[in-house]
């Protein structure tokens, strides 16, 4: 089998932030995702990465996870798979979900093993790979694409990779972000205590009713990331998140100190949508990857490299509206596969 590593001539699926649906040649952006051939293939850490679709509730759900040979089950038919079938290991894994379009599924910036955690890309199931369905704030299918993340890492993932099922971290981008915030942590979070969620350049509010609020409000480690010229719609919904998640926490009994300690926000880049090097949107990505551990797991600096602040884990509590600028929109071109 082959990855997309080794694929020579094929250009990636690129699409602007809350674009409007697009088709090229007749095909929709899932139909050209398609012909991107999954498989092994090394990662950039010289860990190994599983690309493959599993049926989940009746939706084509594409991902690929990357680890160490040894952590992967025969099942995979990963070479050098070595975990039993019913085993474990003390590795846990962050999983990312990309913005519209699905450029960061296919970049995988976390494909790289950080802290004990292996990395996991998840491609949303919808005709345009807009996570959620529908477009902009309007995430039409966010219930049944919650649903169907939470039964691939529960059900799906521990038969082909060996991983602590209690160290499931997640990484929205954009689109993923708006589905991981007001779906997936309200209604699937109760699933994954102890860990976290980063929401980058992107969230709003719970948009269904938050099952168990006081333990995942307790229990859950929420990052905000954006930028200074964040686009106008998440200038307004970002916020929104912010204030929602802060008022659970509070009803949850958290004093301020403890509610600073898990939820935490940051806009110090002075660039526009996702990019938090102030120079583009995959490079701010792969940064804001880069630095996952320094933001997310226990005993986090808060320092990111390419970030220039003391720390970007400041505290929600009197900052839940963040100081924005003009949008600016970063230029990406639209490219066919």
């Amino acid at each position: 089998m082959i990855g997309v590593q080794s694929i020579v001539g094929v250009t990636l699926l690129l699409s602007s932030a809350f674009a409007a649906p697009q088709r090229q040649n007749g095909q929709t952006a899932q139909q050209r995702a398609m012909k991107i051939p999954q498989g092994v293939s090394a990662a950039t850490d010289g860990s190994m990465i599983l690309d493959t679709t599993v049926n989940i509730n009746g939706l084509p759900i594409r991902y690929k996870v990357s680890g160490p040979a040894a952590m992967f089950k025969a099942a995979s038919q990963v070479p050098g798979a070595q975990a039993g079938p019913d085993a474990q290991s003390a590795m846990g894994v962050n999983v990312l979900l990309h913005g519209d379009g699905g450029q960061s599924f296919f970049d995988f910036p976390n494909q790289a093993v950080q802290k004990n955690l292996m990395g996991v890309a998840v491609l949303a199931p919808d005709p345009n790979l807009f996570w959620g369905g529908g477009q902009g704030l309007q995430r039409t299918d966010g219930v049944a694409h919650a649903q169907a993340v939470n039964d691939l890492m529960k059900n799906e993932l521990p038969k082909v990779m060996a991983f602590n099922q209690s160290q499931v971290y997640f990484m929205g981008v954009s689109g993923g972000s708006l589905m991981m915030s007001g779906f997936f942590l309200p209604a699937q979070m109760k699933n994954f205590p102890g860990t976290g969620i980063l929401l980058s350049c992107g969230g709003m509010a719970p948009q269904v009713p938050f099952q168990d609020a006081d333990n995942v409000m307790r229990n859950t480690k929420i990052h905000y990331q954006t930028t200074v010229n964040e686009l106008t719609s998440l200038q307004g919904s970002i916020p929104q998140a912010i204030a929602s998640n802060e008022k659970l926490a509070m009803t949850a009994g958290l004093t301020p100190q403890q509610i600073g300690a898990m939820q935490t926000v940051d806009n110090t880049p002075a660039g526009g949508h996702c990019a938090f090097d102030e120079q583009s949107f995959v490079s701010g990505v792969q940064l804001l990857a880069n630095g996952y551990s320094n933001i997310m797991q226990p005993g986090a600096s808060g320092q990111v490299q390419g970030i220039n602040a003391p720390t970007v884990l400041t505290t929600v509590v009197g900052n839940e509206n963040p100081t924005f600028g003009p949008e600016a929109r970063q230029k990406r071109s639209v490219e066919t596969l």
